[in-house]
């Protein structure tokens, strides 16, 4: 009986998620917030709440985590991401700078500590890269010049969580700062073996893994994944980085075959992981903490919209393609949530919980809108300050007197 349950609310739920990708391709817009909005109608507190099939989608929106960001990796090689990293470094110090003191500033300004003003600043600090590579291929945008640039910033909020994730769960849990040190150098030393693997030995990777069997590719590629990501998250890194690195790794023909074969797994896991996200979300928490949230929302929108122009105005990218940028990186997520739940788990702060949740649904919902909206619009009020140039009136030549006309029929030069 319950296999039964379980079969017909999964099976409803796949059927839903396709009729609202069919809805929102009509009207041509991202089907991430009608994804959100399902899992709320159906999650704790919602319409019909669904708990047969919970356990099995709670895993389906990790793999579609780790498959969003496998698929990021494999549109760029190892020496790109060396040079982005290079080239982009500043650009995280001022993503950081711009958006993790707002949240830090709002859990003081709330009375909430030093530790809740370190957790909120890492909510509002990174973006959702599962969210916002979504967007990037809804739209079409994957291979455009300022691409590299958001990617940069991703890659890089990425790689600091292998840094912040063990020191706020080192400071959540209240450790002596010996063993925080030691979570940490594991983290860093872990994330930056799997980035030596993947530059250094991503061709013989590729080799090892190329088949012209689409389904041995197909399996060990998608087992690779898992693997790393698991060990990964085993060790203190995310999953995430473990996913998008491995992507690194794979180059040439074995890219270009696992992007067809693994598109619509993606696809499918990746709205699973937008449903489960608005499952685990009580639609009534939400009212209470909604005007802080906006406002959070609001300002954390406008500091990431400047990161992301600054850091494309830095790479030489033209000024339609900076604001493409900004409005890009908008959308929070998966770290966002990750990190209050630590926070939650830890007991530091009840409200915690639903700010961030109220947080990151304004953000994941605004989010594929400024990506979508943010360039025409800046565009459109840039015309509306450029004042329009003078028209000049050409006034043609009046003829002039009789003796005029003979002296010019004279001498057609017009010489005196």
């Amino acid at each position: 009986m319950h296999s039964a349950v379980f079969l017909i609310e999964f099976g409803a739920i796949i059927l839903g998620l396709g009729l609202l990708g069919r809805l929102a391709g009509r009207f041509h817009f991202s089907p991430i917030p009608l994804y959100l909005l399902a899992g709320l109608a159906f999650g704790t507190g919602g319409l019909l709440p669904m708990g047969a099939s919970e356990e099995f989608v709670a895993i389906g929106a990790e793999i579609g985590v780790v498959l969003l960001l496998l698929m990021l990796g494999l549109e760029y090689t190892a020496s790109d991401l060396v040079s982005n990293l290079k080239t982009q470094y500043p650009a995280g110090l001022v993503d950081f700078t711009l958006n993790a003191v707002p949240g830090a500033a709002a859990a003081l300004l709330m009375g909430w500590g030093p530790v809740a003003a370190v957790v909120l600043a890492g909510v509002t600090w990174i973006s959702s890269s599962g969210v916002i590579a979504k967007v990037m291929g809804d739209l079409g945008r994957v291979g455009n010049r300022e691409t590299p640039v958001i990617l940069s910033v991703l890659v890089l909020e990425d790689l600091a969580m292998a840094v912040y994730l063990p020191i706020i769960t080192a400071l959540l849990a209240g450790v002596s700062l010996a063993a925080g040190s030691a979570t940490l150098a594991i983290a860093l030393g872990v994330a930056g073996a799997v980035l030596f693997v993947a530059v250094r030995y991503g061709r013989h990777i590729s080799r090892f893994v190329s088949s012209d069997d689409p389904e041995k590719l197909l399996l060990v590629v998608l087992g690779l994944t898992l693997l790393v990501a698991g060990i990964a998250q085993q060790l203190q890194v995310s999953a995430a980085v473990g996913a998008f690195l491995v992507g690194i790794a794979l180059s040439g023909e074995v890219a270009e075959g696992t992007h067809t074969l693994l598109s619509p797994l993606r696809d499918l896991f990746a709205a699973v992981f937008f449903v489960f996200f608005g499952l685990h979300t009580d639609p009534a928490s939400i009212p209470p903490v909604l005007l802080p949230a906006l406002a959070l929302a609001v300002v954390t929108a406008g500091t990431k919209i400047a990161t992301g122009y600054w850091a494309a105005k830095r790479a030489g990218i033209g000024v339609k393609g900076r604001w493409r940028a900004g409005g890009t990186l908008v959308a929070r997520g998966e770290f966002s949530i990750v990190i209050a739940g630590l926070a939650v788990t830890a007991g530091i702060e009840p409200a915690m919980g639903p700010l961030a949740t109220a947080y990151v649904l304004i953000l994941v919902v605004l989010g594929p809108l400024t990506a979508r909206y943010t360039e025409p619009v800046a565009a459109r009020a840039g015309r509306r300050r450029t004042p329009s140039p003078p028209v000049l009136t050409v006034v043609p030549p009046q003829p002039g007197s009789p003796a005029d006309l003979k002296e010019q029929a004279q001498d057609p030069a017009g010489r005196a």
